[in-house]
Protein backbone atom coordinates (compact mmCIF):
# COMPACT_ATOMS: atom_id res chain seq x y z
CA UNK A 1 0.00 0.00 0.00
CA UNK A 2 2.80 2.44 0.86
CA UNK A 3 4.10 2.29 -2.67
CA UNK A 4 0.36 2.64 -3.80
CA UNK A 5 0.39 5.86 -1.48
CA UNK A 6 3.99 7.34 -2.89
CA UNK A 7 2.83 7.65 -6.79
CA UNK A 8 -0.61 8.61 -6.54
CA UNK A 9 0.31 11.69 -4.14
CA UNK A 10 3.03 12.25 -6.71
CA UNK A 11 0.55 12.76 -9.57
CA UNK A 12 -1.94 14.40 -7.47
CA UNK A 13 0.16 16.85 -6.65
CA UNK A 14 1.64 17.72 -10.09
CA UNK A 15 -2.29 17.72 -11.72
CA UNK A 16 -3.06 20.07 -8.93
CA UNK A 17 -0.35 22.45 -9.12
CA UNK A 18 -1.15 22.49 -13.24
CA UNK A 19 1.93 20.70 -14.18
CA UNK A 20 1.64 18.17 -16.69
CA UNK A 21 3.01 14.86 -16.09
CA UNK A 22 4.16 14.07 -19.85
CA UNK A 23 5.16 17.99 -21.26
CA UNK A 24 4.46 16.85 -25.45
CA UNK A 25 6.61 18.40 -28.36
CA UNK A 26 5.12 21.56 -30.18
CA UNK A 27 5.90 19.86 -33.22
CA UNK A 28 5.44 15.91 -32.53
CA UNK A 29 6.39 13.46 -35.27
CA UNK A 30 4.10 10.89 -35.41
CA UNK A 31 2.46 10.12 -38.52
CA UNK A 32 1.53 6.53 -39.83
CA UNK A 33 5.42 5.19 -41.33
CA UNK A 34 6.99 8.83 -40.44
CA UNK A 35 7.00 7.90 -37.13
CA UNK A 36 9.72 4.98 -37.86
CA UNK A 37 13.11 6.33 -38.05
CA UNK A 38 15.97 5.13 -40.03
CA UNK A 39 17.10 1.84 -38.90
CA UNK A 40 14.16 1.49 -36.59
CA UNK A 41 15.93 2.93 -33.78
CA UNK A 42 15.51 6.08 -31.69
CA UNK A 43 17.41 7.63 -28.41
CA UNK A 44 17.54 10.31 -26.11
CA UNK A 45 15.99 11.73 -23.23
CA UNK A 46 12.24 10.60 -22.56
CA UNK A 47 8.82 12.65 -21.59
CA UNK A 48 5.89 10.58 -20.02
CA UNK A 49 2.81 10.60 -21.53
CA UNK A 50 1.45 7.56 -19.51
CA UNK A 51 2.58 4.34 -17.87
CA UNK A 52 3.06 2.80 -21.41
CA UNK A 53 3.69 6.24 -24.23
CA UNK A 54 6.33 8.10 -24.00
CA UNK A 55 7.99 11.25 -26.29
CA UNK A 56 11.70 10.48 -27.81
CA UNK A 57 13.16 12.39 -29.43
CA UNK A 58 9.67 14.10 -31.34
CA UNK A 59 8.56 10.42 -31.90
CA UNK A 60 5.59 9.58 -30.15
CA UNK A 61 6.05 5.81 -29.00
CA UNK A 62 3.76 2.57 -27.99
CA UNK A 63 5.82 0.54 -25.59
CA UNK A 64 5.63 -2.85 -27.43
CA UNK A 65 4.10 -5.80 -25.80
CA UNK A 66 2.59 -4.38 -22.18
CA UNK A 67 -0.36 -2.07 -21.33
CA UNK A 68 -0.94 0.22 -18.45
CA UNK A 69 -4.12 2.07 -16.97
CA UNK A 70 -4.97 4.73 -18.42
CA UNK A 71 -4.52 8.23 -16.92
CA UNK A 72 -7.92 8.78 -15.80
CA UNK A 73 -8.61 4.97 -14.98
CA UNK A 74 -9.28 4.29 -11.09
CA UNK A 75 -8.63 0.64 -9.39
CA UNK A 76 -8.40 0.02 -5.66
CA UNK A 77 -6.44 -0.90 -3.20
CA UNK A 78 -5.85 -4.27 -0.91
CA UNK A 79 -8.13 -2.33 1.42
CA UNK A 80 -10.64 -1.35 -0.82
CA UNK A 81 -10.12 2.51 -1.22
CA UNK A 82 -10.41 3.64 -4.96
CA UNK A 83 -6.78 5.26 -6.42
CA UNK A 84 -6.10 7.15 -9.67
CA UNK A 85 -3.72 3.78 -10.81
CA UNK A 86 -3.07 5.90 -13.96
CA UNK A 87 -1.70 8.68 -12.51
CA UNK A 88 0.89 5.84 -10.42
CA UNK A 89 1.82 4.11 -13.70
CA UNK A 90 2.58 7.17 -15.32
CA UNK A 91 4.82 8.24 -11.74
CA UNK A 92 6.24 4.46 -11.85
CA UNK A 93 8.00 4.85 -14.87
CA UNK A 94 8.48 8.65 -14.70
CA UNK A 95 10.69 7.49 -11.65
CA UNK A 96 12.32 4.48 -13.21
CA UNK A 97 13.27 6.80 -16.06
CA UNK A 98 14.30 9.88 -14.38
CA UNK A 99 16.47 12.34 -16.44
CA UNK A 100 18.54 9.26 -18.03
CA UNK A 101 18.41 8.63 -21.90
CA UNK A 102 16.30 5.81 -23.36
CA UNK A 103 16.96 3.91 -26.69
CA UNK A 104 13.71 2.18 -28.50
CA UNK A 105 14.07 0.18 -31.31
CA UNK A 106 10.98 -0.59 -33.64
CA UNK A 107 9.79 -0.58 -36.98
CA UNK A 108 5.98 -0.62 -36.92
CA UNK A 109 3.82 2.06 -36.58
CA UNK A 110 0.49 1.71 -35.05
CA UNK A 111 -2.82 2.96 -36.75
CA UNK A 112 -2.53 6.35 -34.58
CA UNK A 113 0.71 7.06 -36.12
CA UNK A 114 3.20 5.55 -32.82
CA UNK A 115 6.32 4.05 -33.20
CA UNK A 116 5.84 0.46 -31.73
CA UNK A 117 8.74 -0.33 -29.62
CA UNK A 118 11.08 -1.78 -26.81
CA UNK A 119 13.20 1.03 -25.25
CA UNK A 120 15.91 0.36 -22.95
CA UNK A 121 17.85 2.15 -20.29
CA UNK A 122 21.57 1.17 -21.42
CA UNK A 123 20.31 -3.21 -21.32
CA UNK A 124 17.51 -2.64 -19.35
CA UNK A 125 14.81 -3.36 -20.79
CA UNK A 126 11.84 -0.50 -19.33
CA UNK A 127 8.88 -2.35 -21.05
CA UNK A 128 9.84 -5.61 -18.80
CA UNK A 129 10.69 -3.46 -15.91
CA UNK A 130 7.19 -1.72 -16.31
CA UNK A 131 5.43 -5.27 -16.25
CA UNK A 132 7.74 -6.56 -13.03
CA UNK A 133 6.97 -3.97 -11.05
CA UNK A 134 2.94 -4.28 -11.32
CA UNK A 135 2.50 -1.55 -12.89
CA UNK A 136 1.90 -2.48 -16.57
CA UNK A 137 0.48 -5.87 -17.74
CA UNK A 138 1.60 -8.29 -20.61
CA UNK A 139 -0.34 -6.99 -23.54
CA UNK A 140 -1.53 -10.93 -24.97
CA UNK A 141 -3.22 -9.43 -27.97
CA UNK A 142 -0.19 -8.60 -29.38
CA UNK A 143 2.63 -10.39 -28.01
CA UNK A 144 3.14 -12.77 -25.08
CA UNK A 145 7.15 -11.76 -24.33
CA UNK A 146 6.08 -10.44 -21.32
CA UNK A 147 3.36 -13.06 -20.00
CA UNK A 148 5.86 -14.89 -17.43
CA UNK A 149 7.08 -11.37 -15.86
CA UNK A 150 3.49 -10.23 -15.60
CA UNK A 151 2.72 -13.90 -13.52
CA UNK A 152 5.74 -13.19 -11.59
CA UNK A 153 4.31 -9.97 -10.35
CA UNK A 154 1.13 -10.88 -9.57
CA UNK A 155 2.03 -13.89 -7.76
CA UNK A 156 4.21 -11.51 -5.27
CA UNK A 157 1.62 -8.99 -5.63
CA UNK A 158 3.54 -5.99 -6.83
CA UNK A 159 1.79 -2.64 -8.55
CA UNK A 160 -1.55 -2.79 -9.46
CA UNK A 161 -1.69 -6.30 -8.19
CA UNK A 162 -1.52 -5.05 -4.74
CA UNK A 163 -5.41 -4.73 -4.95
CA UNK A 164 -7.75 -4.91 -7.87
CA UNK A 165 -8.56 -3.93 -11.27
CA UNK A 166 -10.03 -3.61 -15.01
CA UNK A 167 -7.59 -4.55 -17.58
CA UNK A 168 -6.53 -1.74 -19.27
CA UNK A 169 -8.11 -2.55 -22.75
CA UNK A 170 -11.70 -3.48 -20.74
CA UNK A 171 -11.90 -0.31 -19.05
CA UNK A 172 -11.08 1.46 -22.35
CA UNK A 173 -13.66 -0.86 -23.96
CA UNK A 174 -16.22 -0.43 -21.14
CA UNK A 175 -15.05 3.78 -20.79
CA UNK A 176 -16.03 3.99 -24.85
CA UNK A 177 -19.13 2.98 -24.50
CA UNK A 178 -20.72 4.37 -21.74
CA UNK A 179 -19.88 7.80 -23.35
CA UNK A 180 -21.07 6.59 -26.52
CA UNK A 181 -24.45 5.69 -24.76
CA UNK A 182 -24.98 8.42 -22.21
CA UNK A 183 -22.88 11.12 -22.10
CA UNK A 184 -19.37 12.25 -23.37
CA UNK A 185 -18.16 12.59 -19.89
CA UNK A 186 -18.78 9.24 -18.35
CA UNK A 187 -17.99 9.55 -14.62
CA UNK A 188 -21.15 9.76 -12.32
CA UNK A 189 -21.89 12.46 -10.16
CA UNK A 190 -24.15 10.67 -6.95
CA UNK A 191 -25.62 11.95 -4.22
CA UNK A 192 -27.12 9.60 -1.58
CA UNK A 193 -27.09 9.60 2.26
CA UNK A 194 -23.49 8.48 2.39
CA UNK A 195 -23.10 11.98 0.71
CA UNK A 196 -21.45 13.03 -2.88
CA UNK A 197 -19.63 9.76 -4.66
CA UNK A 198 -18.48 9.72 -8.13
CA UNK A 199 -18.35 6.26 -9.92
CA UNK A 200 -15.74 5.45 -13.01
CA UNK A 201 -16.76 3.49 -15.34
CA UNK A 202 -15.96 -0.40 -14.78
CA UNK A 203 -16.45 -0.09 -11.03
CA UNK A 204 -18.72 -1.97 -9.12
CA UNK A 205 -21.48 0.38 -8.68
CA UNK A 206 -21.32 1.94 -11.72
CA UNK A 207 -24.06 0.54 -13.87
CA UNK A 208 -26.50 0.56 -10.81
CA UNK A 209 -26.56 3.98 -10.51
CA UNK A 210 -28.51 6.59 -12.05
CA UNK A 211 -27.64 10.49 -12.43
CA UNK A 212 -31.07 12.84 -11.41
CA UNK A 213 -29.41 16.39 -12.38
CA UNK A 214 -32.44 17.74 -11.10
CA UNK A 215 -31.60 16.70 -7.74
CA UNK A 216 -27.86 18.18 -7.77
CA UNK A 217 -26.48 15.02 -9.26
CA UNK A 218 -23.93 15.66 -12.59
CA UNK A 219 -21.25 13.66 -14.78
CA UNK A 220 -17.79 14.11 -14.52
CA UNK A 221 -15.08 14.27 -17.02
CA UNK A 222 -12.25 13.48 -15.03
CA UNK A 223 -11.74 12.29 -11.18
CA UNK A 224 -9.63 15.56 -10.88
CA UNK A 225 -13.13 17.47 -11.70
CA UNK A 226 -15.18 15.48 -8.92
CA UNK A 227 -12.77 15.71 -6.44
CA UNK A 228 -12.31 19.33 -6.83
CA UNK A 229 -15.98 19.80 -6.72
CA UNK A 230 -16.97 17.97 -3.21
CA UNK A 231 -17.40 14.77 -4.66
CA UNK A 232 -15.46 11.94 -3.56
CA UNK A 233 -14.44 8.27 -4.95
CA UNK A 234 -16.43 5.11 -2.80
CA UNK A 235 -14.13 3.49 -0.14
CA UNK A 236 -15.31 0.31 -0.39
CA UNK A 237 -16.26 -0.74 -3.94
Amino acid sequence: MKGLVQYCLIGAASVVAGTAIALMPATPFNAGKDAIPDGGSISGPARIIDGDTIWVAGVKIRMNGIDAPEQDQSCFADDGASYPCGIAASNALEELIRSQDVHCEGDTADRYGRLIATCYINTRDINAEMVRAGWAVAYRRYSEKYASVEKSAKDTGQGLWQGSFRMPWVWRAESRTVAQETHDCAIKGNISENGKIYHTPGSKWYSRTRINEQAGERWFCSEIEALAAGWRSPRFD
